[in-house]
């Protein structure tokens, strides 16, 4: 992952992304360096456009959450009516006690 970071870091900075960088970066965090790694990494992020790969990130992100949302607020109103049922069965029970003993 910190290959991935040191060259977003980069990206952020509005600097070129090469063998070079990422290894500074990776240095400077104190990180010992694979030279392999960090070829592989400038080698797959060639034809990636990251600013689209980032909007799309997060936009896959977002649907997951807002689901989960309301999910649970489903979840919570359903549990409001369940508690609401059992009062007035509660209640409707304690008004037929009511009538046997007057």
């Amino acid at each position: 992952m910190e290959y991935i970071y040191s060259a977003l870091l980069l990206h952020a900075a509005g600097k070129e992304i090469t063998e070079e960088a990422v290894t500074n970066v990776l240095k400077a965090a104190g990180i010992e360096v694979d030279a392999a790694k960090v070829k592989a990494l400038i080698a797959s992020l060639k034809e990636v456009n990251i600013e689209e790969a980032i909007q799309k990130a997060a936009t896959v992100q977002v649907a997951p959450a807002a689901k989960a949302a309301e999910t649970k607020a489903e979840a919570a109103e359903e549990e409001k009516k369940e508690e609401e049922e059992e009062q007035k069965t509660e209640e409707e029970a304690a008004s037929g006690l009511s009538a046997l003993f007057g």
